[in-house]
């Protein structure tokens, strides 16, 4: 029985030093530097966010769950651009309101000579 344990911590030796040795041989791999503090890798654009640009959102994994300031921020974000967009469609429909709605049989476009 002691034979075995002792084989057991030999060969658990001998791979934590071939881990060392090759850790320091061949690196971590290539490491980006760390964000600064109060940054986020999570990227919308200024304007015109669109579907594509949310389904490819990414939050950092946390301990339990994701990141909560990232996550308020992509929701404030967004938050503001609805509210933007129901801004420029409440004016539209203000402003069609204001001219009136177009005449029966009339064409919403561009006379045409015939």
């Amino acid at each position: 029985m002691l034979t075995v344990l002792l084989y057991l911590l030999i060969m658990v030796l001998v791979g934590g030093l071939l881990y060392l040795a090759a850790s320091a041989v061949f690196g971590r791999s290539e490491e980006l530097p760390p964000l600064p503090a109060g940054t986020t890798a999570t990227v919308l654009p200024a304007d015109d966010v669109t579907g594509a640009d949310v389904q490819s959102l990414r939050f950092q994994q946390t301990l339990r769950g994701y990141k909560t300031s990232e996550v308020d921020w992509a929701l404030d974000r967004l938050g503001r651009e609805i509210d933007s967009l129901r801004a420029q469609l409440a004016e539209h429909a203000d402003r069609g309101a204001v001219d009136g709605p177009a005449e029966p049989g009339g064409s919403t476009g561009p006379a045409v000579d015939r």
